[in-house]
Order: C-alpha cells, then structure tokens, then sequence
C-alpha cells in the first residue's frame, strides 16, 4: 500500500469518527433540556393557570425525551395572546425552562401565567403605555413568559432561574413576576 492511500484512509477515518461524534453531541443538543439534566420521571409535565383568562392546564409536553406535539400544540393555544385570541407555536425549550425549575424546587408546582406569546400588535399598544415592554420582545417570538409559581417566592425563583444559566431572567418586584426566556443568557430587576 502507498503512503497515500494510508493517509487518505486515516483521513477517512478521523472524518467518519468526527462526524459520529459531532452527531452524538447533535442529539443531545436537541434534547429536550429536561430530558439531559436532572430529569427524574420519563415524562416532563408543567402546569399552568393563566391570571387573565382562568384557564387551566397540565401539560406532559415530553415523554421519554421527545418532544410531544399535541401537548406542545395545546400549550402553544394556553399561551395565546388572550387579548385577540391570536395563537403562535411556543418555543419548547421554554417548556424545559419551567420544567427544570419545578424540578429545582422539587415538587410538582402550578405556574400562574400573566403573559406567553403577544402579537406584533398587542406588544405595540403594550410599548406605548409602558417602559418596560421591548419594542421587539422575545415575547412575539414565542420565545418569552412572564409567570409566578403559586406558593413560592417569586425572588428566590429569579434565583433559581439563574442558576440555569438557560436564557433571559428579568425579576419585576413590584408586580411580583418573573419574565423567563429562550433568549441569550442576560438578567435584569425593575
């Protein structure tokens, strides 16, 4: 054999192993965030009841690490924007968002939503009458969730989200609500 055809198989080889392994770490990149940390049941369920409309949900959006479409699409129509009715699909990592925190607090916990997605629109007429909505809040994206979790502080739960280090956590002490989302990893009070 030539040295050329041995330098072209160790080539080959370094290829194939590189890109097994890149495809490994691809799979765990696109788990379900639930599914990799510090999951203790195969299934990831939260719960919800939304502050505005009085509407209820409980969730098991993933099973066995996969991502469960119908729970996500009712999910996505429990995060609408209630005040035109306007749905927009979730983005499911911010569903690992919330279950990691149930699980950080380690019981099964009701989140009460003040806010999921908003429409370009409602986010607009928000904007004009306060300094605190983003002219291009992740919040139109499906992106973003303003939420307490019923009996337990709000501040220790900015404390928790934190320490996840898994996208944007605004604490607002005033109206008492934690603002989490799928955004770069950023924090701020007002």
């Amino acid at each position: 054999m030539s040295d050329d055809t041995d330098a072209h198989d160790a080539v080959a080889r370094s290829r194939r192993c590189f890109l097994q392994r890149a495809a490994g770490c691809a799979g765990l990149l696109l788990a379900p965030l639930g599914a990799v940390g510090a999951q203790r049941s195969a299934v990831c369920r939260v719960s919800f009841v939304h502050a505005h409309t009085g509407e209820t949900l409980s969730a098991d959006y993933c099973r066995d690490g996969v991502y469960q479409a119908n729970c996500l699409a009712q999910v996505d129509r429990f995060l609408r924007d209630f005040r035109n009715g306007e749905v927009h699909p979730i983005d499911p990592r911010l569903m690992d968002i919330l279950y990691r925190l149930q699980v950080r607090v380690d019981r099964e916990v009701t989140y009460e939503v003040l806010s999921g997605y908003r429409s370009p629109q409602t986010n607009a007429a928000l904007h004009r009458t306060s300094s605190g909505v983003a002219t291009r809040s992740l919040h139109m994206e499906g992106r973003a969730i303003d939420v307490r979790m019923t009996g337990f502080p709000t501040r220790k739960l900015r404390d928790l989200a934190l320490s996840l280090q898994s996208g944007g956590v605004g604490f607002y002490a005033r109206p008492d609500f934690l603002h989490l989302d799928t955004g770069r990893v950023r924090t701020w009070a007002a």
